[in-house]
């Protein structure tokens, strides 16, 4: 390769002009043929063209009166020729012009004997091709006409330069979608546990799945060790989503491990969190409320013993080893709201081979038919036996056909 074929010339220029506006090879396209129907129609001849010349061929991005053909060689080519200038190339007659008697479009069957052009001039100087009339007779043309011609070719050029900003537009778009996608993933995970802990004689699995790529979910839930005997299970979920419910699920998680170490029972763990709730609110009218559900598991060599309180929140459900479903608990009021929350604790025994599954009421709101129709019950009953792993993943798969709201699942099952 020699030193000039490194230097870059006018024709490479004009060719990174066009692969800017990434229109070869695009479909059809209305605006362009709307266009290149309106010239041939000016000039009352058959064949409208907008064409782009690329290194080695002439393509048409709309061709009317040429349904079969969409692009020719480029040497010879009239195209190629109109648009190494700036004025419209006009040939009256190609059969005894000197510029046009070898082409092949003129001297073969096609018989070309009228063509008018004009270079599709960019804003910064460069010919990407053309917009032309073409017709088998020979006629003349006016300036009238060929300044039509050339106000229809900025037309083009218009549509062009549109669609290039839509691109861009796009792109810069879906920049910002990834980048959303990517810190409301990064704030989500930091609202949820990064590991669940290897508590001893029980398995514990979690699943989550938000709504949205794009907004940070309400649902959270929590898994701790609240001394060498007990540990701490959350689930709830925020009304909202986005930056502001990402602060209340924060508030309350956190707010809900401090409060499980002041306090014995369940219901007065909620307690203390809703007083913590109440004062992170300002205003209060404008704070979300939560739904939350604590206990605390105490699991031994048969089982495990689960003391807990709902707070506006599902009841948990029971899976026992022989395959009866069944609901516990007592529902309570909602929390960061009044200043009093109302909630009971209950407390279910589980054996070796139960199950108990700690849900937000998006997996009751999804699905088809809605899990909230029995189909909750319906997915446990099949799933006796299994690992709490496998038993969220069922869950989570009914309910990702139809979601309609952010989905939390916290599954244990007694015996290790």
């Amino acid at each position: 390769m020699t030193v000039a074929q490194l230097v870059p010339t006018d024709e490479d220029a004009r060719m990174a002009a066009v692969r800017r506006y990434d229109i070869l090879d695009t479909p059809p396209d209305g605006a362009f043929d709307r266009i290149a129907g309106a010239a041939a129609a000016l000039f009352d001849v058959p064949i409208g063209i907008v064409s782009i010349v690329d290194t080695d061929r002439i393509w048409f991005k709309a061709h009317v009166g040429l349904d079969d053909v969409t692009e020719i060689d480029r040497e010879p080519g009239l195209c190629a020729s109109a648009i190494l200038g700036d004025e419209p190339w006009v040939v009256t007659d190609a059969g005894t012009d000197p510029r046009t008697l070898a082409n092949p479009l003129v001297a073969g069957e096609f018989g070309l004997r009228f063509y008018a052009g004009v270079p599709l001039t960019t804003g910064d100087g460069y010919n990407l091709g053309t917009l032309c009339v073409l017709d088998t007779e020979p006629r003349n043309v006016t300036e009238t006409e060929t300044g039509i011609l050339s106000h229809l070719a900025s037309l083009v050029v218009d549509q062009l330069e549109l669609r290039l900003s839509a691109r861009r537009a796009l792109d810069v778009a879906e920049a910002r979608l990834a980048e959303t996608q990517k810190l409301a993933g990064a704030l989500q995970r930091s609202l949820l546990p990064p590991v669940l802990p290897d508590i001893p004689h029980v398995r514990l699995s979690a699943a989550y799945h938000p709504a949205s790529r794009y907004q940070v979910g309400g649902d959270f839930y929590d898994a701790f060790p609240i001394d060498g005997s007990t540990w701490g299970l959350v689930i709830g979920d925020v009304c909202g989503k986005g930056p502001e419910a990402a602060g209340r699920t924060s508030c309350a998680r956190y707010s809900m491990r401090a409060a499980a170490i002041q306090a014995a029972d369940p219901s007065r763990v909620l307690a203390l969190v809703n007083q913590a709730l109440l004062v992170d609110a300002e205003p209060l009218l404008d704070a979300p409320f939560v739904t939350a559900l604590f206990a605390r598991l105490r699991p031994h060599p048969q089982g495990a013993s689960v003391t807990f309180a709902a707070a506006g929140h599902p009841l948990p459900t029971v899976l026992r080893a022989d395959g009866t479903v069944q609901q516990a608990g007592t529902p309570g009021t909602l929390l960061g709201v009044l200043s009093e929350v109302r909630t009971s604790d209950t407390t279910v025994e589980l054996e070796t081979g139960d199950a108990i599954v700690l849900i937000t009421d998006g997996v009751l709101d999804s699905g088809r038919p809605r899990l909230e129709q029995g189909g909750l019950e319906a997915v446990l009953r099949s799933s006796r036996g299994l690992a709490p792993e496998v038993i969220a993943a069922r869950i989570q798969e009914a309910v990702t056909s139809e979601q309609a709201d952010d989905v939390a699942i916290l599954v244990l099952t007694a015996g290790s």
